[in-house]
């Protein structure tokens, strides 16, 4: 399968053509071509969020734990003292960084139900969410969000699919066939789970006419 180097730099390479065909599109300015960029290329790494003592692994829980501290802080410093958030905040950081990094390499199975197309569909959405409800973006700028983060997810899943093909020996890998999938089968427990997790967005999504109109644009820009 393709290494950390080949997934980050491919999908990084993607999300620079995304952002800079939406900018060229005037679909938004050089500062939200930028974030569209680095989404895409998180979206790169993420479905190694279940590789055991990987680089992708400890650069996945690093980069969440900013966003989960900053929301910590704009959710608890109304209640809290500024020497009790400061505490909480530390824990939030310590909480994700680690013990959920520690969770996830328990309960996950590397090519199992994160290197799906349910797992990359849920992680766009999150994103989606997110960006409207919480940061407060436009609905055209949220599903951007979900999308870039969709893209790089997609190009993760089809670089495994081809490294899993031997040219030279012309022959298919063992691997062939854990990624690029639509659910993980060998565990429906873990596919059902994921489905509802992912339904459970759906009131918390911008208006979808929003994605519509993104993806008709977007289609033009192939004519």
């Amino acid at each position: 399968m393709a290494n950390f180097r080949t997934h980050i730099t491919v999908a990084s390479v993607g999300g620079m053509l995304v952002a800079y065909a939406g900018w060229q599109a005037q679909w938004w300015p050089a500062s939200q071509a930028i974030l569209v960029c680095a989404l895409t290329a998180f979206g790169g790494i993420l479905p190694d969020i279940d590789a055991d003592r990987s680089r992708s692994i400890r650069l996945i829980f690093n980069l969440l734990s900013v966003p989960a501290l900053v929301l910590g802080v704009l959710l608890l410093q109304a209640w809290l003292s500024p020497g009790m958030l400061l505490v909480a905040c530390g824990g939030i950081y310590f909480g994700v960084r680690y013990l959920l990094g520690v969770l996830f390499s328990r309960l996950t199975v590397h090519r199992g139900i994160w290197h799906s197309l349910l797992a990359g569909l849920l992680c766009a959405l999150l994103t989606a969410a997110l960006s409207f409800q919480l940061l407060a973006q436009s609905a055209w700028l949220a599903w951007s969000h979900g999308i870039a983060v969709w893209v790089g997810f997609s190009i993760h899943l089809l670089l495994d699919e081809l490294y899993s093909v031997d040219l030279e020996g012309a022959r298919l890998k063992r691997s062939f066939g854990t990624a690029l999938k639509l659910t993980d089968g060998r565990r429906p427990m873990s596919s059902l789970l994921m489905l509802i997790a992912t339904l459970t967005l759906l009131p918390w999504l911008p208006p979808w006419a929003a994605l519509g109109e993104l993806l008709h644009q977007g289609s033009l820009l192939w004519r």
